[in-house]
């Protein structure tokens, strides 16, 4: 299981001989009235950091990976890695499980929620996701086209109109999604997920959309015969106003993405052209909390694939949004050799996807399900570690400048930099977390307790991008403080969570680090 990071704020058992050891690099200033530490970042372990690091999928597999067993069948417990010179755990590099799966599989009768049942199938594919110390993700899929019953039957029952796009398969309905009916059954079940899945404690993130075949936001289906009328625009824009506005206001705490596609939206899912409203249509979403995720990286086929939109589009929100990526191709599937970018192996494909993400500067990168995991660790598995090193977000404190000695009621400047070896960006600006990260330092005295804490509320780790390096000087007064000898420490406090420095993992060496997350600076004398 990983590392939980989510510990008291009391840092228990902390001795003596933490003090004693040896700091970060270090060099004495100011006259031996302040000194200044330095910090060696770290470029290898794996982070456990919300909204940054691979995801991968739990599959769809009804029959066979809907429960724990998934992760025996699909080896991912013991991963070969590296041509097989290796064997290692999936859930050692992936930080999120994301399921794409149906409003059927979670409802499949009126008010009898999965969640609700502990040994339904999917609550123990779930709890085993919590077991690995890993969180969850969904996207709901209602669309029947090519999947079957993905909306419950009840729906249909009540009344809900619906397209069928083979009468020969009457199974396969999909829900018109400006029908009234079902609008009312979707706003009560999203309403109850909410009330369980809206906890970033266990969720990482919710792919709330879910419209069109697979649940990707293209050919979403208005009327009988999939047609295009005038009413179509109006259509798209209320349909979009109407369940971003519902995931907006259910999921206040936990992030939400939608897939960019030059289509979003439209009754269609091919061609170079570019609908005229799509970035109208996304502005909703964002307007709304949302980030960003795509659903065909390393496709380069312009008339079905990654088109040069995409690429244009997604550049805009760098830095702004969080920028999630799927691969497009399955090697195991898809004819990836005939893409225009000419692989040759399956490695040319994750390398591809690999380049596009760096473009465009994403927070995750997905290893997907079965042979496209496998081709990751197996053929790739250079490149897992290279996302580990430069992707997402790295945050480490460069430098620090503080007083030696502090005096009860007299003013203390700190001087603090920070950088990010990423090439993605902590969101810390996103509605639902609304600027809770910031820079904290903390006094602690023998026994690891937490005698004073002190928060830089100008801090912002969503403004440190890589190549600079912010600094900050922070003033405070220390008060009621006891004479004595502390340890002057510091860490990126979640302050949604009484302000321990639980969310943010520093991209430092675990020796460097205490328990809890904090990193101790220097000894500090208070009078």
């Amino acid at each position: 299981m990983k590392k939980n990071l989510f510990l008291p704020c009391m840092i228990a058992g902390l001795s003596m001989m933490l003090y004693s050891s040896e700091l970060p690099a270090t060099a004495a200033g100011g006259a031996g009235k302040t000194r200044t530490v330095t910090f060696a970042p770290d470029t290898v372990r794996v982070l456990d950091n919300p909204l940054s690091g691979w995801v991968m999928y739990l599959g769809r597999d009804w029959d066979r990976s809907q429960d724990e067993n998934f992760w025996e069948e699909q080896g991912y417990d013991s991963m070969p890695a590296d041509s097989g010179r290796v064997t290692v755990k999936v859930s050692d590099y992936a930080s999120v499980a994301y399921l794409r799966t149906s409003w059927s599989s979670m409802e499949p009768e009126e008010g009898k929620y999965f969640w609700k049942d502990p040994d339904s199938r999917l609550s123990r594919l779930v709890r085993s996701v919590q077991d690995r110390g890993m969180k969850i993700a969904f996207r709901i899929v209602v669309d029947g086209r090519d999947q079957g019953a993905n909306t419950p039957e009840f729906v249909f029952d009540a009344g809900a109109r619906y397209y069928l796009q083979n009468e020969k398969r009457p199974a396969q309905k999909t829900p018109f999604p400006q029908d009234p009916v079902f609008r009312k059954y979707y706003e009560k079940f999203i309403e109850a997920f909410a009330e369980e899945f809206n906890d970033p404690d266990k969720t990482a993130f919710i792919d709330g959309y879910g419209l069109g075949k697979w649940g990707e936001g293209h050919n979403v289906a208005y009327e009988p015969g999939n047609v295009i009328s005038d009413s179509t625009a109006y259509y798209k824009e209320n349909t979009m106003e109407w369940i971003t506005g519902l995931y907006a206001r259910t999921f206040t705490k936990v992030p939400l993405i939608i897939n960019y596609h030059r289509h979003i939206g439209a009754p269609v899912s091919e061609g170079r052209h570019v609908e005229p409203d799509s970035e109208h249509l996304l502005q909703i979403a964002i307007d709304n909390g949302y980030g960003l995720r795509a659903d065909s990286f390393g496709m380069n086929n312009q008339d079905w694939g990654y088109n040069d939109w995409e690429r244009s589009y997604v550049k805009k929100w760098a830095f702004k949004v969080p920028i999630i990526m799927e691969g497009g191709w399955i090697v195991g599937q898809h004819s990836w050799w005939q893409d225009p970018a000419g692989y040759k192996t399956p490695k040319d494909v994750r390398i591809g996807e690999f380049v596009t993400s760096e473009e465009a500067r994403v927070n995750m990168m997905d290893f997907r399900a079965g042979k496209e995991t496998r081709s990751w660790f197996y053929d790739a598995f250079d490149y897992v570690k290279r996302f580990v090193a430069e992707g997402g977000y790295r945050l480490y404190p460069v430098e620090i400048t503080a007083p030696v000695k502090m005096t009860d009621g007299k003013p203390v400047t700190i001087t603090h930099k920070w950088a990010n070896l990423g090439w993605g960006y902590c969101p810390n600006n996103i509605k639902q977390w609304n600027y809770k990260y910031k820079v904290a330092f903390v006094l602690l005295d023998d026994e690891g307790n937490v005698v004073a804490k002190y928060i830089d509320r100008d801090s912002d780790p969503s403004k440190w991008l890589k190549g600079n390096v912010t600094e900050y000087s922070f003033s405070f007064v220390p008060e009621d403080i006891p004479s004595g000898k502390y340890l002057l420490a510091a860490g990126i406090v979640d302050t949604s969570k009484e302000d321990c420095p639980a969310g943010i993992e520093l991209s430092l060496g675990e020796d460097d680090l205490l328990d809890g997350g904090w990193v101790g600076i220097m000894d500090v004398k208070c009078r």
